[in-house]
């Protein structure tokens, strides 16, 4: 076949590599053509030509890659087949080719999942607006708590096509069953996946300049629960994700799993007096609850985890069990869990204020989760909006505000809602967008902080305005609170 991949990123070079190593003929286009993509491209090329050990597949089955730069819109003639990697848009002019010409458009999920093997290992999937990752790592950790022989894929990092084609290779062994993080993009991509198990952790509006409306984002969203055979799991509070729940078409017998963090019903996992319990996969869900782990299992000596968290854990629980894992492991993998950098990170504590790292909430919702966390909060806030609107978020969390330092291109933005929603809380508005901006806003957030308080960095947008990315950014706050520890201790 005559395969073009679309994009030259970590997706599409994984996913050229999987295919030339199949024996396609592979055509790789991308619109940039910097020093990155050049890069990129020369590292493909030599690895078809020379049959890198690194590589997927027989060199002497490799049928080749080229590599097309500048040019992102023309369709290669003879294409069989096109595989994007995921920031493409559906209406990029070579999908609209691709279409006029009766060729099929698919992801790198999809072609994945049509590549594993009869003994292949069961997929759990996990998407939602955001709390992907923290799941997807904390189920790969009660999975690995019982024994199983796993790995967290997809949108985390790993390509999932790298993984399924390495299955069993050269001794190795197989996988059990694989964690999967999925974002939208790859499930509008993915038409033929049919999960094990799957969870939507929550639903609130992102990405709309891609999806087009909120009804398509919703919808691409829901595409994880089609053809489970086991459990849809859905978050109570979110009446969306149960709702894609009732619009799926599911294998007979796959069971509808709510998490909640309330007391649970039945076929329910929840809290019950500082205990994750399930409801659900116990053998009268009427009358018996089984007890998996305490609420401080979760990211053990971080403090109290922030209720976005537990209600992750319990997602990840959800899968686990329906996987079969044993209430013990899901324990021991929570406490084996350590979140990632810039996920509701304690930084430092200086004078009776506690300093918070969440760069990575980088929309309204996630910022709305994270404030929701601490009960006294000085806020810094601010980047790129991505069209993003910010009252309801400043109306739910206007009470907890000590204070707001905003920074970046979109600061106004909150500002405005702030005056109209909080106008008595205390605002500095930083007019500068350099990288150093954020070791001022350290410094303005502690002078408006009072012991017990919390100064959090959430910003609600994006970095890009002033930082590569949002581990940048949390880097940059980290740095500014130890320079504020060493200048005053």
């Amino acid at each position: 076949m005559h395969i073009t991949v679309a994009g030259l990123g970590v997706s599409g070079s994984s996913a050229a590599r999987a295919l030339a190593g199949l024996g396609a003929r592979v055509t790789v286009v991308d619109g940039g053509d910097g020093d990155k993509q050049r890069v990129a491209a020369a590292e493909l090329e030599e690895w078809a030509a020379t049959g890198s050990a690194s590589g997927t597949g027989d060199a002497g089955h490799r049928a080749g890659i080229t590599v097309r730069l500048g040019d992102g819109d023309t369709l290669p003639e003879g294409t069989d087949l096109v595989v994007t990697s995921p920031g493409w848009k559906p209406t990029s002019p070579l999908f609209t080719a691709a279409a006029a010409a009766g060729v099929d458009v698919v992801g790198d999920v999809e072609i994945a999942w049509r590549l594993r093997g009869p003994d292949a290992a069961a997929w759990l999937g996990v998407t939602g607006t955001n709390g992907k990752t923290t799941t997807v790592r904390m189920l790969a950790s009660i999975l690995e708590a019982e024994g199983l022989h796993t790995m967290a894929v997809g949108n985390i990092g790993t390509p999932i096509i790298d993984v399924v084609l390495g299955q069993g290779k050269d001794g190795a062994r197989p996988y059990d069953v694989l964690a999967v993080e999925l974002s939208s993009y790859q499930l509008h991509w993915a038409p033929s996946l049919r999960a094990h198990s799957a969870a939507v952790l929550n639903l609130a509006p992102d990405h709309l300049d891609w999806h087009g409306s909120m009804q398509a984002y919703a919808a691409d969203k829901g595409r994880i629960y089609e053809g489970n055979t086991v459990a849809c799991v859905y978050n109570v509070a979110d009446k969306a994700t149960e709702e894609l729940v009732r619009a799926a078409d599911v294998e007979e017998g796959c069971r509808a799993i709510g998490f909640t963090l309330g007391t649970p019903g039945p076929s329910q996992l929840g809290v019950v007096e500082g205990l994750l319990v399930d409801r659900a996969f116990v053998e009268n869900r009427q009358k018996q609850a089984q007890e998996l782990a305490e609420v401080a299992d979760i990211a053990p000596g971080s403090g109290t985890p922030a209720p976005h968290n537990i209600a992750n854990a319990l997602a990840a629980a959800a899968l686990a069990r329906a996987f079969g894992v044993r209430p013990a492991a899901v324990r021991d993998g929570l406490r084996a869990f350590h979140p990632d950098a810039h996920r509701i990170q304690h930084i430092a504590d200086v004078d009776g204020v506690t300093y918070i790292d969440d760069s990575k909430a980088t929309n309204t919702h996630a910022a709305e989760a994270s404030l929701a966390a601490y009960e006294h909060i000085v806020w810094i806030a601010g980047g790129l909006a991505k069209g993003a609107t910010f009252d309801e978020l400043v109306q739910k969390s206007a009470a907890r505000l000590r204070g707001v330092v905003l920074i970046g291109a979109d600061r106004a933005l909150i500002r405005e809602a702030l005056a109209r929603h909080a106008p008595e809380v205390p605002v500095v508005d930083l007019d500068r967008t350099d990288t150093g901006a954020m070791s001022q806003a350290v410094r303005e957030a502690t002078r408006l902080a009072e012991p017990g308080d919390t100064v959090l960095l959430a910003p609600a947008c994006a970095s890009m305005d002033m930082f590569v990315n949002y581990n940048k950014r949390g880097d940059a706050f980290a740095d500014a609170v130890r320079e504020l520890t060493a200048r005053d201790h």
